[in-house]
């Protein structure tokens, strides 16, 4: 059942750690129609439990507007009803400088997912509460993705990229280590979606209502996430020409994220080529939160989690 512009889920734990008040934790995702981001509010549920803190889980829709209002109202509720720390994943291209600076000023931790700040090693000098950043190499996701791409088309060749959102800075910094370390033969058209299956559906659908699309030769369909890659997928299997619908189909397809449930399972299934499996980071997040509540430092400024080819590209070539 989707929330109505809001809370999903509540993790209630008993155990807090000894000697502290029970902690409370806001997770603010982007949207519920993603398998990652699933699967960040699952991996920061088990941190929850482990760690004995209460968590809310919210999800902003894929708005930017929405999720600087639900933070806000948090930030500015009752001090008894405030989380002691937030940790996010912005919607937009900015990871809402005031809204961190908001929370700074009542003392409340602040951690950006997937997305570096440049405002928080000013904010680290005069917060009080723990403030951070958790990301995902986003530059080198992206040459692992090129990477593939040349282990499949070691003689050049042409692609269709659906990328993520035009302001996002996780999509600009895959592009950009793709494009770094993908063969100079290899030819690029680009398209942009939100992170969804169903935005990729729409925009691949789109694309293929061209008269320049039917006539490219498109060797391999490479997304910058694996929902993505399966919407355009869907895409393609809505042609009613039987013959170019199998060539489609029969295409590569790449993408990122390597959960196993999704990704993982739809390269053993055939439904992807290949993924990128990319390390879950809200339990990262809360548990460097409560090592630094409980020791009353600041932890350090970017942790960073690290991607891997699936299959290894060594595989890859061989298949």
């Amino acid at each position: 059942m989707r929330a109505a512009r809001g809370i999903l889920n509540s993790v209630d734990c008993v155990g807090a750690p000894t000697g502290m008040n029970k902690l409370r934790f806001l997770v603010s995702l982007t949207t519920k129609d993603n398998d990652y981001q699933i699967e960040q509010a699952q991996s920061a549920e088990e941190a929850a439990r482990k760690f004995g803190v209460e968590l809310q889980v919210i999800y902003a829709e894929n708005d930017a507007i929405t999720q600087s209002t639900q933070l806000l109202k948090a930030i500015q509720a009752e001090e008894s009803h405030r989380p002691n720390a937030i940790i996010f994943e912005p919607v937009g291209g900015t990871a809402l400088p005031q809204v961190a600076r908001a929370a700074a000023s009542a003392g409340i931790g602040w951690a950006v997912l997937n997305r570096d700040a440049n405002y928080v090693p000013e904010l680290r000098k005069s917060s009080s509460a723990p403030v951070f950043v958790v990301t995902s190499d986003h530059l080198e996701i992206g040459r692992i993705q090129g990477r593939q791409i040349a282990a499949l088309l070691p003689h050049g060749g042409a692609i269709l990229c659906i990328q993520g959102p035009g302001e996002n800075s996780a999509a600009k910094d895959r592009t950009a280590g793709m494009q770094e370390t993908k063969p100079s033969s290899v030819h690029a058209t680009l398209l942009r979606a939100q992170w969804t299956e169903e935005s990729s559906q729409k925009a691949v659908r789109s694309w293929l209502k061209l008269t320049t699309s039917r006539k490219a030769a498109i060797d391999l369909l490479a997304a910058q996430d694996d929902s993505m890659a399966i919407g355009a997928r869907r895409a393609f299997e809505e042609l009613s020409d039987e013959a170019e619908k199998e060539r489609w189909l029969r295409l590569p397809f790449l993408g990122c994220d390597g959960l196993p449930k999704t990704g993982q399972a739809w390269v053993k299934s055939g439904l992807l080529r290949a993924t990128i499996f990319i390390p879950p980071n809200t339990g990262q997040a809360l548990e460097m939160f409560v090592d630094a509540l409980q020791r009353g430092k600041q932890p350090p400024e970017r942790a960073l989690t690290v991607p891997v080819s699936v299959p290894s590209l060594t595989e890859l070539k061989l298949r």
